[in-house]
């Protein structure tokens, strides 16, 4: 269980995490060799910079510092940060700065804890010490942009204008957008989500893997539940797990998880509940957890699964080889290119990473330039689309990629999804966002998997382990 948040934040920011509390819902691969490809103007002009230790704001840091929680960010920067120099796996050079990558895994919330300690005191700390890029995820950006933790800073400080991140998703900007209307982060991606599917078993089941043609089978949930029967009774699971239509279905209701202080179960998440416990019981899908091996066991080929709930970055992060990769044959369907995709029941997203400059760097030009040539490049974003099938955060790359073979998806049968997940970028809504999520998702997703194998003795009894363990978290809470 975690920690409360007093004893997990420092003091300014465990205060400022209780305002915005209160305030919930107000808001509106691999690492390759490293880039020989010449700088660009800005990033050269960053470097120089950076190298003769000065800059418009005066001198500046000889280390730039990153906190990440895999090597995902990593491998981007090394493969398409213009000049960036590779030493090892978490650690290069930008002209004479020292770039260095600290990686902090998030099981048991150990990456949060450590920011929790590292930035409320990062302008004190020492100067190769200081942090001065962190990333974040959607679940807990909110902690992390709060104006009166002020722990991130806002791009416009930074000296990154409106104008250069006109070309983004407006969702991605409202999740890291703060009360007074600032934006403290940027990121490459847009993470809209849909339905990927086995092709051969839509052949074999639905007599089409033509991507408009499931789409028909699976629209809305009506359909989506008759055609799960259907898939039972040809052998099939339709899912691996009923965890994997929840965040569907949480990105999809009426009011945030908690409203002045109190905590409510939206009807759409009931709905989740209801659905998923009539299809475990008809055996139509299991109950195991995200990332188990119950729930991968359908990536192996032939497969067993007929669709997972995923984005661009699932397909290609965790789904198995593509076809003709350096890493060989894994006996995955995506090695098969045996994937299909379509928008599913519902539009949504799922995940995200965002950059963040960390208030105390004393390396801003070089931030600048690493938010601004990460996450706005429309040459950078275009070469992360094609090398690592990222749906990117910009509009016009998308709509680029989505007219032109460039996009094809070779683990998608040379399906090209960018049409789609552009269309599902334009239709995420984050006004139901909260600081709150990712505590009440587990914890609810954790009780209610006891409802559905029969643990709790009922929905009932499920709700109350729910609260039971809400309130552990966060003991401020209500129902």
């Amino acid at each position: 269980m975690r920690k409360s948040i007093k004893s997990i934040l420092g003091t300014g920011l465990a205060a400022a995490m209780a305002l915005t509390m209160v305030a919930c819902g107000s808001q509106g691969g691999n690492s390759g060799s490293s880039s020989t490809t010449k700088p660009a103007a800005s990033s050269q002009a960053a470097s120089s910079q950076a190298a003769s230790g000065s800059s418009s704001s005066g001198a500046e840091g000889k280390v730039l510092n990153v906190q990440v929680w895999n090597e995902e960010f990593i491998s981007r920067v090394t493969d398409h940060y213009p000049g960036y120099t590779k030493t090892d796996a978490t650690s290069g050079k930008i002209g004479d700065v020292d770039v260095k990558f600290t990686i902090t895994p998030t099981k048991d919330n150990a990456y949060q804890n450590n920011l929790d300690k590292l930035l409320p005191n990062n302008a004190k700390a020492d100067a190769n010490d200081k942090v001065d890029i962190f990333l974040i995820e959607a679940d807990y950006a909110l902690k992390y942009v709060d104006a009166d933790a002020n722990v991130a800073m806002k791009l416009s400080d930074v000296g990154i204008t409106k104008d250069d991140l006109s070309d983004q998703y407006k969702y991605t900007q409202d999740i890291v957008t703060d009360k007074n209307g600032d934006m403290r982060a940027s990121s490459w991606q847009a993470c809209s989500a849909g339905l990927i599917y086995n092709r051969a078993i839509a052949k074999a089941v639905l007599g089409s893997d033509d991507p408009a043609e499931v789409q028909k089978a699976v629209s809305d949930w009506s359909k989506y539940n008759e055609t799960a029967a259907k898939m039972k009774a040809a052998g099939y699971l339709m899912t691996a797990t009923a965890n994997d239509t929840f965040r569907v279905y949480s990105n999809n209701v009426s009011a945030p998880w908690v409203k002045d202080n109190k905590v409510t179960i939206d009807a759409n998440i009931k709905k989740w509940v209801d659905d998923s416990k009539a299809l475990v019981d008809a055996k139509e899908t299991g109950t195991g957890d995200l990332w188990s091996d119950e729930w991968s066991a359908g990536f192996k080929a032939p497969g067993t699964v007929f669709c997972y709930f995923g984005p661009a970055w699932l397909i290609n992060f965790s789904m198995g080889n593509a076809p003709g990769s350096d890493k060989g044959d894994d006996g995955s369907v995506a090695y098969q290119g045996g994937w299909g995709f379509c928008e599913g029941p519902q539009g949504y997203y799922w995940g995200g990473t965002w950059v963040c400059a960390a208030n105390g760097t004393d390396n801003p030009t070089l931030v600048k330039d690493v938010i601004k040539t990460m996450t706005t490049d429309k040459k950078v974003l275009k070469e992360i689309a094609m090398k690592d099938s990222d749906c990117v955060n910009s509009k016009s790359v998308l709509k680029d990629l989505a007219g032109s073979a460039d996009g094809n998806n070779k683990v998608l049968g040379g399906q090209n999804p960018y049409a789609t997940l552009a269309a599902g970028a334009e239709k995420v809504d984050m006004s139901n966002t909260c600081p709150y999520d990712q505590g009440c998702n587990e914890a609810f997703q954790s009780a209610m998997k006891d409802y559905f194998t029969g643990t709790a003795a009922s929905y009932d009894a499920a709700v109350q382990a729910f609260q039971k363990a809400v309130k552990e978290k966060y003991p401020s809470l209500t129902f």
